[in-house]
């Protein structure tokens, strides 16, 4: 039952190494087969990829071929509208040459006018001229009388009421002279200002 036992063992073992033997193999296939597939996949992705890149390619090629005939049917209206230019071009040149007499008479009459024009211009500024030394002395002035009546108000706020009655006293009329003669002098003060034009 021992020898049994023992061969049984050993044919265990035999058929376990097979096994083992086998499964590698096996295993060599299964991974070999996983690499096959994998390049295939690969393959059928950059077919794919290549496919789609080849149809872009088209699609471009049909645009540009589109966009060239567009550009030149464009080519061949700018040469008509080139031609169009060039003959009006030519016909106001034609008409230039005509009216380019007149504008020479016209320029003489221009000129002459221009030179009237400029004469009344040279004496309008020295007007100017003497208008704004006027007015540089009619504003000096301004300020003048400006400050005269700035006096006579300040000489009048100092007033008190004693002094207003002092200046109009009629019977004894101390400092109604001297009232008089304050107002004579803010009078000619004021006329020395006066503009004469």
């Amino acid at each position: 039952m021992q020898r049994s036992r023992i061969s049984f063992a050993a044919a265990l073992m035999l058929l376990s190494s097979t096994a083992a033997h086998s499964d590698a193999e096996s295993d060599k296939l299964r991974e070999a087969l996983r690499t096959a597939t994998a390049q295939s996949r690969a393959l059928e992705d950059q077919r794919a990829a290549l496919q789609a890149k080849l149809t872009a390619a088209e699609q471009e090629r049909e645009r540009l071929k589109k966009q060239n005939e567009a550009f030149r049917a464009q080519v061949k209206e700018a040469e008509q509208a080139y031609r169009q230019a060039v003959k009006d071009f030519n016909d106001r040149l034609a008409e230039r040459d005509e009216s380019l007499e007149k504008w020479k008479s016209a320029y003489g009459e221009a000129a002459s006018v221009a030179r009237a024009k400029d004469a009344e211009r040279v004496k309008f500024e020295s007007e100017v001229t003497a208008l704004r030394a006027s007015n540089k002395s009619c504003v000096a002035r301004n300020g003048q009388l400006v400050k005269v009546g700035n006096d006579i108000v300040r000489q009048y706020e100092q007033m008190n009421v004693m002094d207003k009655i002092w200046h109009h006293e009629p019977v004894f009329g101390f400092k109604r002279v001297e009232h008089q003669n304050a107002a004579q002098d803010f009078r000619d003060k004021i006329i020395d200002q006066k503009v004469n034009p």
